[in-house]
């Protein structure tokens, strides 16, 4: 559904590139998250296969259609939902979304069906611009789906959204790709990625640094831990061990035999932590980690 071969972008018209040689191929109904820090390359390889900016350098295909190629049909079959909401303030919710609808050339979904899947029923009546900052994600979030899209761009989709909301956000894109939409997903919230994602590809300065699944990037970069409180004596301890050192099994043997054991879980490496490692940098920009 995407195919990105040897991308590269520059705003500045030189060779400070903001996506450097980039090469990646997103498959239907995948879930593909693009993860980093905040100026990574994220939004600028999103702004290019939305059609926001112009591809200069390499090759992009969406859903059959050359990006080096004007076709405005394509935009008939992509949605995108942004972190920053833009709707138009003075405008009803249904106002917003029965607007927009009236762009595509393909047919539409019902606007208060929409607007009651993320949890705005009753305030379709009321003016974006009263929405709180959660309320307007949601709206924009809908009107990602009027035109039925083939292919969705989520920038931060549960951003500034309460837990139970985000939950609701996250069991629609499941829904929605689970019927074959393909989802592009830029983030830098790494329990999302590992929650929503099939794969994942780490991009950094402008550059992707490796694409694999969250569980095959687990195996490969993370180490399972154990926490283990006991109490010894009149004393109450905790230590984190790793089996695979046999120091640390040593340990915990020594602990299951002598100790009085309170609580004991295990525990896999997160992916912002094998980001970390893979990468050297954290989740903010400019964060090097030594």
């Amino acid at each position: 559904m995407i195919h990105v071969k040897n991308l590269s972008y520059s705003y500045t018209g030189d060779q400070r590139y903001a996506v450097k040689n980039i090469s990646f191929d997103v498959q239907k109904g995948e879930i593909f998250g693009f993860l980093g820090p905040s100026g990574a390359g994220k939004s600028t390889t999103q702004g290019i296969l939305t059609g926001l900016l112009l591809l200069q350098q390499g090759e992009a295909v969406v859903d059959g259609y050359d990006l080096h190629k004007e076709n405005k049909k394509r935009f008939n079959r992509i949605g995108m939902s942004f972190e920053q909401s833009n709707l138009y303030s003075k405008l009803t919710a249904e106002e917003n979304l029965r607007y927009y609808a009236k762009l595509f050339d393909v047919p539409t979904r019902d606007p208060r069906a929409l607007i009651d899947m993320v949890g705005l029923g009753g305030k379709e009546s009321r003016k974006a611009g009263s929405f709180s900052k959660g309320q307007k994600h949601r709206l924009t979030f809908a009107r990602s789906l009027l035109n039925n899209p083939a292919i969705w761009f989520l920038d931060e989709p549960t951003t500034g959204l309460d837990p139970a909301i985000a939950a609701q956000i996250k069991d629609i894109i499941r829904r929605e790709c689970a019927s074959g939409v393909t989802a592009f997903l830029t983030t830098h919230n790494m329990f999302i990625a590992d929650e929503l994602c099939d794969r994942v590809a780490f991009i950094v300065d402008g550059e992707i640094k490796l694409i694999d699944s969250p569980k095959a990037l687990k195996l490969q970069y993370g180490h399972k831990t154990i926490d283990v409180e006991y109490k010894q004596g009149d004393t109450v301890k905790k230590e984190t061990l790793a089996p695979k050192k046999e120091q640390d099994k040593a340990r915990l043997h020594d602990i299951l035999n002598n100790g009085e054991i309170i609580t004991m879980h295990s525990k896999e490496a997160t992916l912002e932590e094998i980001f970390i490692k893979v990468t050297g940098k954290g989740l903010t920009a400019d964060e090097t980690v030594g």
